[in-house]
């Protein structure tokens, strides 16, 4: 990795670079080589680019709908200044910064994904004006192209602020002049909190925890029901998935030979290649890591005769995730007993499924999920029935632990911040999508099971989508039955 010319290190200052580029002093790394900037290399820097901006530029595909949530978003906070930040770069270890993505919300309503971002609606008249208040491209004339850590030659080129203005279809503003703004600005003002600290400071006398906490819960809220165009997006996040699995089934041979590690890494070559990212770390659990429920260190032994509990998903471009789960023989064989408990999963999984229909209570796929478990363990012999009294005091939880899904979306836990009434106690509608995957767990140190249950961790999960006459399932493409498994795997594997 090159080393930088201006690192964040404010005790070693450069003053003649500072009079070259005209601006605030560059910062030079404490241990760079390079003393500092001479007039006639300053001079030689600002000439000699060709003009590089770009004038056919389409609007992204999303911007009819980014357009429709904005207006939402107006009707519902009339004569009211609504700020909703994208976040800065954030450090993972002196200079060097974790891969950014911007804020579900910022993302959600302009499509935009770069740092420093700050979508603003100002009220005018009966809705308001959007602005979306970006860095420009970095200057040529003061150098920061080329001295600044965040500049073209260092990090890539930004899009100029004409070019942001057709991408989204929102005219762009420079963002440095957006604190000193709303520090003077004057009316209700409301601002989605926990992504830039500066823009919180210059509102700080202006908002109030509440009145942002109603902005946040109404964006989260407003993804409940999806349009046509996140749908699109998450068949294509699920599709990605499915070929990752497929990746993985195909290399099980050299994982058995390395870690799970290689498995995690087979995965998000996938998710690299095809989508922007993992939608969440890879839990990549083999043998009793299963029963971890978000085993994400993925450091163990991958062995013959054991199952491995692969939990993940690919993000698109566009921040849509899929989330799905197999628990596979990792020698292509369920025993007798993993077999088993696959199947009652898979019969839980089946009854939870069934229960997702428009008009349907939210909860009702957990309960039939629940009730298929409950009735399991009772006639292993495990939970002492009848079942009615199992599932009145809870006492599956002891191996099914986790709720059997919950909403999907541009996170994986999608619209989490959404009221209770609205989620958990709500009813199902058309668009939405939910992940069903119930599970059973006997972790290796129960003592309340037989020893050859210990060790064992199913978990079985797609990603369903309600429908106007029941619901679809997006990851259908795996398959999920035990004999089907085996089969699949066979067929990859020969």
């Amino acid at each position: 990795m090159a080393e930088e010319l201006t690192p964040e290190n404010p005790e070693a200052v450069l003053e003649d670079a500072a009079d070259a580029v005209g601006e605030e002093p560059v910062k030079q790394r404490k241990n760079g080589l390079y003393p500092g900037v001479s007039d006639e290399l300053a001079e030689n820097m600002q000439s000699g680019w060709a003009d590089t901006e770009l004038h056919d530029l389409e609007p992204i595909a999303q911007a009819a709908e980014t357009a429709a949530r904005r207006a939402a978003l107006s009707a519902r906070f009339p004569g009211e200044r609504l700020v909703i930040p994208a976040g800065n770069l954030k450090t993972r270890s002196n200079d060097t910064e974790y891969p950014f993505r911007a804020s579900v919300e910022y993302a959600y309503l302009t499509g935009n994904q770069t740092e420093d971002g700050v979508l603003v609606l100002e009220p005018e008249g009966e809705g308001h004006t959007a602005t979306i208040y970006l860095l420009p491209r970095s200057d040529r004339e003061n150098g920061e192209f080329w001295l600044s850590g965040q500049g073209e030659l260092w990090v890539g080129r930004r899009h100029s602020l004409t070019e942001a203005g057709k991408l989204y279809g929102i005219p762009a503003s420079d963002v440095r002049e957006l604190a000193g703004a709303l520090r003077e600005a004057t009316g209700p003002v409301r601002v989605v909190r926990g992504y830039d600290a500066g823009i919180e400071a210059a509102l700080t006398d202006k908002v109030t925890a509440e009145r942002d906490e109603e902005l946040r819960v109404f964006l989260s809220e407003a993804r409940l029901v999806k349009d046509e165009f996140e749908i699109g997006e998450l068949q294509k996040a699920v599709d990605s998935t499915v070929r990752g699995f497929e990746d993985v089934v195909k290399v099980l041979d050299k994982a058995e030979a390395t870690s799970e590690r290689y498995i995690e890494g087979t995965f998000f070559l996938r998710a690299r290649v095809e989508g922007n990212d993992v939608g969440y770390g890879s839990i990549c659990a083999a043998g009793p890591h299963a029963c971890t429920l978000h085993w994400v260190r993925n450091d163990g032994p991958v062995r013959s005769g054991d199952l491995l509990l692969l939990d993940a998903g690919v993000e698109t471009h566009t921040y849509y995730t899929a989330d799905v789960t197999r628990t596979l023989p990792v020698n292509g064989t369920y025993s007798e007993l993993q077999k088993k408990i696959y199947d009652a999963v898979y019969d839980a999984q089946e009854a939870g499924i069934a229960a997702v229909q428009p008009g349907a209570k939210y909860r009702d796929f957990h309960d039939a999920a629940q009730r298929v478990l409950a009735e399991r363990l009772v006639e292993w012999g495990l939970v002492e029935g009848p079942v009615e009294r199992v599932l009145e005091l809870g006492l599956q939880r002891r191996w099914t632990l986790h709720g059997t899904g919950h909403m999907l979306g541009m996170d994986v836990h999608d619209c989490a911040a959404a009221r209770v009434e609205s989620y958990v106690d709500g009813t199902l509608e058309p668009g939405m999508v939910l992940t069903v995957e119930p599970g059973l767990y006997f972790q290796a140190d129960d003592l309340t099971v037989p020893e050859e249950y210990r060790g064992i961790g199913v978990r079985i999960e797609d990603d369903i989508l309600v429908t106007a006459d029941g619901n679809r399932n997006l990851s259908a493409g795996l398959p999920r039955r035990s004999d089907e498994v085996e089969r699949w795997m066979a067929a990859l594997k020969g």
